[in-house]
């Protein structure tokens, strides 16, 4: 078999594993499943008619769908760095190491099955949603099938940012601690309310990082709004941040003696 044959047997085998893993133990996909649901649930029932500014409560849900749906990907990464580390910690990379099997294709598992536990997540997510009164009835299939393109940009950027934060964890609850800015930056951006309405020394804040430019760009497709510079800043930071935990993951992976 020629190398890339090797290395897509192996990745295959590995995301099996790895989703075999989810099933068996989904009890860690469902907490963090449910910290955007309820988020969702808490800002449209109980704070929805006042964030609204008078615009009215199905006005607030088509505004914070977008950002609940990016905040799903950040929360669903957690697990990912958990996994792991766990595998780091518990010797599996070891033995996996000592095999004739291609080197990436464990990490290639992770990240895979990562963006495939995503997916699934912001759809039942979305579906939650669509549930509670959200439409989008402005998108057209083309805008439709630009927004799943950012959001599985956007889950595999922050699945090799979340692998490397695994790598570098000593154990699974430092890992879980590491991944936390990834379901805390959700929070700082446009997600919930329009940044001109923050106060001024918050502004650059919720500005100058990756989700706001991402909700943004979503809630323009969806919902007909302007995107603007939003869209390039979106895709330029979905890359820049894959190519960084790309090669953080791999320097770490290949130089870690566990």
């Amino acid at each position: 078999m020629s190398s890339l044959s090797l290395a897509v047997r192996d990745s295959s085998t590995m995301l099996r594993r790895n989703l075999l893993h989810a099933r068996r133990y989904p009890s860690l996909t469902l907490n963090l499943l449910l910290t955007p649901v309820m988020l969702l649930l808490l800002f449209v029932y109980i704070f929805g008619d006042a964030m609204s500014g008078g615009a009215g409560r199905s006005a607030y849900i088509a505004y914070i769908v977008p950002g609940i749906l990016l905040m799903t990907i950040g929360s669903t990464v957690v697990g990912t760095a958990v996994s792991v580390s766990n595998d780091m910690t518990e010797g599996i990379i070891a033995r996996f190491r000592t095999m004739a099997i291609h080197r990436g294709s464990v990490l290639i598992g992770h990240v895979v099955g990562s963006v495939l536990q995503s997916v699934a997540s912001v759809v039942l997510v979305g579906a939650v949603a669509v549930a509670i009164g959200f439409r989008s009835t402005e998108a057209t299939a083309l805008e439709w099938l630009a927004a799943f393109g950012l959001l599985v940009l956007f889950a595999l950027a922050l699945t090799w940012i979340a692998v490397g934060m695994g790598l570098i964890s000593p154990n699974a609850e430092a890992a879980s601690n590491n991944a936390m800015p990834l379901i805390l930056l959700p929070l700082l951006s446009s997600a919930f309310v329009p940044i001109n309405a923050m106060p001024g020394w918050f502004q650059p804040i919720a500005e100058y990082q990756p989700f706001t430019p991402a909700i943004e760009t979503l809630r323009g497709l969806l919902l007909g709004t302007e995107i603007g510079h939003n869209g390039w800043l979106a895709i330029v930071w979905c890359l820049g941040l894959a190519v960084l935990g790309y090669f953080w993951s791999a320097s770490k992976f290949n130089s870690d003696p566990k």
